[in-house]
C-alpha cells in the first residue's frame, strides 16, 4: 500500500485545529491510515482536572472503532505548529495493540516501524485468547 506522507501529515494538521487545549495550550492532532485504505484522525481533549484529558491517539483509536474497525498502517502526529510530534509511552503501547504487523509511524527522526519505537512489546499477540 503506498502511503501518502503529506496527505496523513496534512489529516492530522486538519484534527489538530480542533483541539480542545485551554490548560496546557499544546494542541495535538494524529491521523492514520487503516487496512482498508480509510484515513482516521482525533485530537487532544483537556479537562479541568488534567489527568482526564484525551491524547490525540486516543480520540483516534476511537475514530478507528467508530468508523468500521481494522488495523492501523502508517500514522503521523503534529504539534501546533505542525511538526511531527513522537507519541508518548502509553500511546505507542496504544498505538501497538490497534497496529498491522510493521504499521509505519512519521516521527522526529524518519519513518520508523511501530516495533522499532515500542520494542520489545506486549500486546494481543501475546495473549492466548
Amino acid at each position: 500500500m503506498e502511503i501518502d506522507w503529506t496527505a496523513l501529515t496534512a489529516e492530522a494538521k486538519k484534527a489538530m485545529e480542533r483541539a480542545y487545549a485551554p490548560y496546557s495550550n499544546f494542541p495535538v492532532g494524529a491521523a492514520a491510515l487503516t487496512d482498508d485504505g480509510r484515513v482516521v484522525s482525533g485530537c487532544n481533549v483537556e479537562n479541568a482536572s488534567y489527568g482526564l484529558g484525551l491524547c490525540a491517539e486516543c480520540s483516534m483509536v476511537s475514530e478507528l472503532f467508530r468508523t468500521g474497525g481494522g488495523k492501523l498502517v502508517a500514522f503521523a502526529c503534529v504539534d501546533g505548529n505542525g511538526d511531527a510530534l513522537m507519541p508518548c509511552g502509553r500511546c505507542r503501547q496504544l498505538l501497538f495493540e490497534h497496529a498491522a504487523e510493521g504499521m509505519l509511524l512519521q516521527t522526529i527522526s524518519g519513518i520508523k516501524p511501530i516495533e522499532e519505537v515500542l520494542p520489545d512489546a506486549f500486546g494481543p499477540r501475546n495473549l492466548k485468547l
